[in-house]
């Protein structure tokens, strides 16, 4: 199969969403303010980092050009990425990383539901164990975001804040083009507008419970599934591939 083959390009997009947070999240690593929150940043990163190894390898072998998952991680530029643009946002504090996970949370957990009833069973498979991971990632981050906004005067204002921010770039994880609608049609792929329902009323109930408002900014910012990125990807992948791209042949 080539590069232009459906089931690669929608490959891509799910590994490269897990492998940026990743690689955003391992940056947290020894930062937390406590024991606990460190090991359990490690732990989330290392979930996505799995999600992302998996889809990546069988990207590789979906494509047949020779690369692995070493190659399609390591040796693409910005352009050739398709993660969606919330996963390439930045940590900044604390309440922004959690808002970030939470979206990220609220989309994944009915998409590898939904996936795990995929005509492709190494897919399916994948989906079945990742679907156990963001539920759980999804009840530790909505926590947080009631948490911080239901908390004190500073935690709400920067959980209000970190809300603001992100809200623009979720849109993205449901933009769809032919790649899905082709693999929907074969029972491969998950109709990304299918997952908005989910979405949108899981956001809805934590934010009233948070004592948070959605922004009324109707903008959103779209167009990483076709490679246009904030200037943040440029940024994260230097950093992200400069030990592969210096000695080749390590390996994860």
């Amino acid at each position: 199969m080539s590069a232009l083959d459906p089931l690669f390009t929608y490959l891509l997009r799910l590994g490269d969403d897990n492998l940026v947070l990743a690689q955003q999240l391992g940056a947290l690593v020894s930062t937390m303010p406590e024991l606990e929150l460190d090991i359990a940043v490690a732990n989330v990163c290392l979930d996505h980092l799995g999600q992302a190894r998996y889809l990546l390898a069988y990207a590789a072998e979906v494509e047949g050009g020779g690369r692995d998952e070493d190659h399609l991680a390591m040796l693409r530029d910005e352009r050739a990425f398709r993660n969606a643009v919330l996963f390439e946002q930045p940590n900044g504090d604390f309440a922004h990383t959690m808002a970030r996970q939470f979206f990220v949370d609220a989309y994944q957990v009915p998409l590898y539901e939904g996936l795990a009833t995929s005509a492709d069973l190494r897919l399916a498979t994948m989906a079945q164990k990742a679907a156990q991971e963001s539920r759980y990632h999804l009840g530790s981050s909505s926590g947080w975001v009631v948490r911080l906004g239901d908390g004190t005067t500073q935690s709400r204002r920067r959980m209000q804040a970190a809300v603001n921010a992100l809200w623009p770039f979720t849109a993205d994880l449901f933009s769809a083009d032919e790649v899905e609608s082709v693999l929907v049609a074969e029972g491969i792929a998950v109709d990304p507008a299918s997952l908005r329902p989910f979405f949108d009323d899981t956001v809805a109930a934590v934010l009233a419970d948070a004592t948070l408002v959605l922004p009324s900014d109707a903008y959103q910012r779209t167009g990483g599934r076709q490679g246009l990125h904030t200037e943040l990807l440029g940024h994260l992948l230097p950093e992200m591939q400069s030990l592969y791209r210096a000695h080749r042949g390590v390996q994860w």
